[in-house]
C-alpha cells in the first residue's frame, strides 16, 4: 500500500493495538493517523524517516512505539532524546494526555515538524526543544528520559543524566539486546530490568532497557 488508505491503516492500527492489549479511543486513533499523514507529507520534502510506505509506518513507527507505552504509564514528565520525527514521544503524548512529554532534537527541520505536529494534533502536553541535549537546561527535571535507537547507552546517559530527577529512570528502546553497550555503562548506572517488546506484524528483535543509578 503506497497510498494513504486511511480506513485500511485504521484497521491495521486497531488490530495491532488490540494485540498489545491497549485500549485506544477514537480520538487517539484519529490523532495517530493524522500524525502519520503529516509525517508522510513532510517526509516528501524533509526526509524525516527512511520508511515511506504508510503501512510500514504503522508497524515500524506507531506500533513499535506503542509496544513500549505501558512502561511509561506512571510517568509524570518524559523527555524523548533525539526524537527525530517524534518517536516515541508524539505517540506517548497521544496515549497519555496527563503526562508532560518533551521532545528534543538538534535538527531544525525536525523540530519544525514536531512543532507543526503539536499544533495540528492539539497536543497541549507536548513541548519541543531545538538544542543539543547536553546543553539543555530546564527548571523542572524529568522522572523518565527515553530514546529510540538514539545513540550508544553510555552517550545517552552521559549527555542527559543532568536532566533526570533523583530516583528517575532511563527507558532505552533498542533492537537486539546491546550486551556490549550494557557492559560499557557509565559508572554508577545499571540495567535494572529488560523487557522484550513484541511488535505486531514485525519480525524483529526489540528490547526496552530500564536503567537507573545504583
Amino acid at each position: 500500500m503506497t497510498d494513504f488508505d486511511r480506513a485500511a491503516l485504521q484497521a491495521e492500527l486497531q488490530a495491532g493495538a488490540e494485540k498489545l492489549k491497549l485500549q485506544l479511543t477514537e480520538q487517539q486513533i484519529r490523532q495517530m493517523l493524522d500524525y502519520l499523514a503529516l509525517l508522510r507529507k513532510w517526509n516528501a520534502v524533509y526526509n524525516l524517516t527512511a520508511v515511506r510506505d504508510p503501512k510500514d509506518m504503522i508497524k515500524q513507527h506507531v506500533l513499535d512505539s506503542l509496544s513500549a507505552a505501558p512502561a511509561f504509564s506512571t510517568a509524570q514528565r518524559v523527555l524523548d532524546v533525539g526524537s527525530g520525527g517524534g518517536l516515541p514521544g508524539v505517540i506517548l503524548a497521544i496515549v497519555y494526555p496527563q503526562i508532560q512529554v518533551a521532545l528534543i532534537d538538534t535538527v531544525s527541520k525536525k523540530t519544525a515538524f514536531l512543532n507543526q505536529a503539536k499544533a495540528e494534533l492539539g497536543l497541549s502536553n507536548l513541548s519541543v526543544f531545538s538544542n543539543r541535549v547536553e546543553k539543555l537546561q530546564v527548571l523542572e527535571k524529568f522522572d523518565v528520559i527515553t530514546s529510540r535507537a538514539f545513540s550508544e547507552l553510555k552517550n545517552f546517559i552521559n549527555w542527559s543524566a543532568h536532566l533526570l530527577q533523583e530516583g528517575g529512570r532511563f527507558l532505552a528502546m533498542k533492537g537486539v539486546y546491546p550486551s556490549d553497550e550494557v557492559s560499557a555503562l557509565p559508572e554508577g548506572w545499571q540495567v535494572v530490568a529488560s523487557q522484550e517488546l513484541h511488535v505486531p506484524g514485525l519480525e524483529a528483535e526489540r528490547h526496552l532497557l530500564i536503567i537507573q543509578r545504583v
